[in-house]
């Protein structure tokens, strides 16, 4: 079977793939009724269990970049993607011990308004027009990883204008129940997400493992030593010269000094993440909740990997396959998972694989469209517009869900242009690299706010302006060779210092 003729969903496939959709819909449509102001709408009234906050927080981080991107980046590489959890960990104990404390106490509905509480409006009014441009760059990305596989299930491939329309269908199922439901049906139906597209990883783990005709010694043996004097495949930590230097991403150093800026700003300055830790009861909970997400994403994101090393030993070592090895050729690793599913799995599975896949992608997607609206209206809107009754912001809140995923389904298709200009890029890599164009000035503004006393209205938006101003030199203007983390570092340096230069005391007293 050719690269262009992939397998196509047999009925009992698209009969689970709307199952799924019916399920979403339904939820939705019971969450509906609840609704009866913004904090309702954007936050739950703070009612959520923390369990369901960390699967739901779970599923945002994950998202179709690691479906995807996950057994790319092992398939291509090795396992150094893992270290960088590193400088998740060391995050998301910041983000419990002082950012999520501090938004419970202050009663604020966006992170965003610690800065207002701190520096002053203008500060909250900038910060939260570079949370919606980041997020837009960074869901728009998971918005086209997740449209591969649709584009593979409705054409059997992933030409351009098949992406597109694939972008648009994915859009449009986002907004429609985001739309409706609001927090509640993002969080509820992530927890069903994520069961799914967790399940569905399992189960191609166990499929694939059963296909392979070694033990799990011999696996390890074949991992170990790939041939043709390559590396070995189960790399944790890259070493030596390799460790220091500034083009790999993924090191012990890019983890302590990248990757812990880049999950500090997901964490704790991204309204996206942080607006599901501050839907519970009280700061204790949400600070758990955020703990327990990223904690129990450690494995899950090691089984994406792991699938990523059997697929690996499945397409690249037909040797060790023998008469088991496959008839037919990947092109381009991007297509290895997804090749996988729509050409080796029976009818049934192949649908529940599919479905875990536009699991992961929709739960970033609507959680996203969400948060923006959230940030809108409570940054901006009732700002410019105070004194108007809940229902009006609610309509207001409505209507930017709309707005907002148009926009972001606008941006992914920019990022398929944007990703075939770098197709030596791994999925994971571009869902990161953009990620750091927004983040590397809030975290320098946020440090700046909770961690000393010097910084002002005129400090913060420059120091938000010079992140971004950084990180684009850095990846257009210079080409420069230098990896995302260590563009990260040096951005959140620059932003931080052009913060420090203002000193107009906090209006709370309180950081």
């Amino acid at each position: 079977m050719s690269e262009s003729n992939m397998g196509g969903f047999a009925t009992l496939d698209w009969a689970i793939l709307a199952g799924y959709f019916l399920i979403i819909v339904v939820t939705g449509v019971i969450f509906t009724k609840r609704q009866r102001s913004t904090d309702d709408y954007f936050l739950a009234n703070r009612s959520i269990p923390m369990f369901a906050a960390a699967i739901s927080f779970l599923a945002t981080s994950l998202s179709a970049a690691t479906f995807v991107g996950g057994p790319q980046q092992s398939y291509s590489g090795d396992l150094t993607y893992l270290s960088s959890n590193i400088g998740s960990i060391i995050a998301i104990i910041i983000v419990a011990v002082f950012f999520i404390p501090a938004l419970y106490k202050q009663r604020v509905a966006t992170v965003y308004g610690l800065l207002e509480n701190r520096f002053g409006r203008p500060s909250s009014l900038s910060a939260s027009g570079a949370f919606m441009i980041g997020r837009v760059f960074a869901s728009g990305a998971r918005l086209y990883i997740a449209a591969l596989p649709a584009s593979l299930i409705l054409y059997g491939d992933i030409a351009i204008r098949h992406q597109l329309v694939a972008i648009a269908l994915l859009t449009v199922v986002g907004i429609a129940y985001t739309y409706v439901g609001g927090i509640r049906t993002v969080i509820w139906t992530d927890v069903i997400q994520a069961v799914i597209f967790i399940g569905a990883a399992l189960i191609a783990v166990v499929i694939l493992y059963n296909r392979i005709p070694l033990d799990f010694s011999g696996i390890i043996e074949a991992l170990r030593n790939p041939g043709d004097g390559a590396a070995s495949k189960l790399t944790l930590f890259k070493l030596g010269t390799e460790g220091f230097s500034p083009k790999h991403s993924f090191t012990l150093f890019t983890a302590i000094f990248g990757f812990s800026l880049l999950s500090l700003g997901a964490y704790g300055t991204d309204q996206d993440m942080t607006q599901r830790l501050m839907t519970c009861e009280n700061a204790v909970k949400g600070s758990r909740s955020a703990i327990i997400g990223v904690l129990v994403g450690l494995p899950v994101t090691t089984l994406f990997m792991f699938l990523g090393l059997l697929l690996y030993i499945f397409y690249s070592r037909p040797e060790l396959m023998g008469i088991a090895a496959p008839a037919y050729e990947i092109e381009g690793s991007r297509k290895v998972f997804l090749s996988f599913i729509l050409k080796e799995l029976p009818p049934g599975v192949t649908g529940l694989m599919m479905t875990g896949l536009f699991a992961a992608g929709l739960s970033s997607l609507n959680s996203a469209i969400n948060a923006m609206s959230s940030s809108f209206v409570n940054d901006l809107y009732k700002h410019f517009r105070p004194n108007k009754s809940e229902i009006h912001y609610l309509k207001i809140g409505r209507k930017a869900v709309l707005v907002f995923g148009i926009v972001l389904g606008l941006f992914a298709v920019s990022s398929v242009f944007w990703q075939e200009a770098r197709p030596e890029t791994t999925l994971i890599n571009f869902a990161l690299m953009v990620m750091v164009f927004a983040y590397s000035g809030l975290v320098g503004v946020f440090l700046s706010a909770l961690f000393t006393k010097r910084g002002s209205n005129v400090s913060v938006i420059s120091a938000l302006l010079t992140g971004f101003l950084a990180v684009l030199i850095m990846q257009t203007w210079f080409n420069t060779d230098l990896a995302f983390p260590w563009q990260m570092f040096i951005a959140t340096s620059l932003s931080f210092v052009v913060c420090q230069l203002g000193t107009t005391k906090s209006i709370t007293g309180d950081h």
